[in-house]
């Protein structure tokens, strides 16, 4: 589900750029999968599928896999747009250190959107 990342945040995209200076283990989870993404400089190097093995990560954002499909949709329902949305609604929960997201909250937000198809 997150495995795109490294293609739309990696090394050399715009989106990369947005965050130069961060450096996170961003923990994505959707049910009981997780994907561990490794941000260096603001871009995405890795994508890791779990299970993990005692997995270490700054911030952990949780979600049913169904309230993803919803929020990565190409046009996302009310509710489903935003993260905050997610969280505020009970649909989403954020564990850890939230320092380095709330820091980069945008740049957050625009790498998750960026997994959402192009809208014509």
């Amino acid at each position: 589900m997150f495995d795109e990342l490294t293609r739309t945040a990696g090394p050399g995209t715009p989106l990369a750029a947005q965050a130069r200076g961060l450096d996170m283990r961003l923990m994505l989870r959707a049910g009981e999968e997780d994907t561990l993404l490794i941000i260096r400089d603001g871009s995405v190097t890795e994508a890791r599928r779990g299970p993990h093995v005692t997995p270490s990560w700054d911030t952990r954002l949780s979600a049913a896999p169904g309230d993803w499909e919803a929020f990565l949709a190409a046009v996302p329902r009310p509710g489903y747009h935003d993260i905050y949305a997610l969280l505020r609604n009970g649909r989403m929960a954020w564990e850890g250190n939230l320092l380095p997201m709330m820091q980069h909250l945008m740049y957050i937000k625009r790498l998750l959107a960026s997994l959402r198809p192009e809208v014509a």
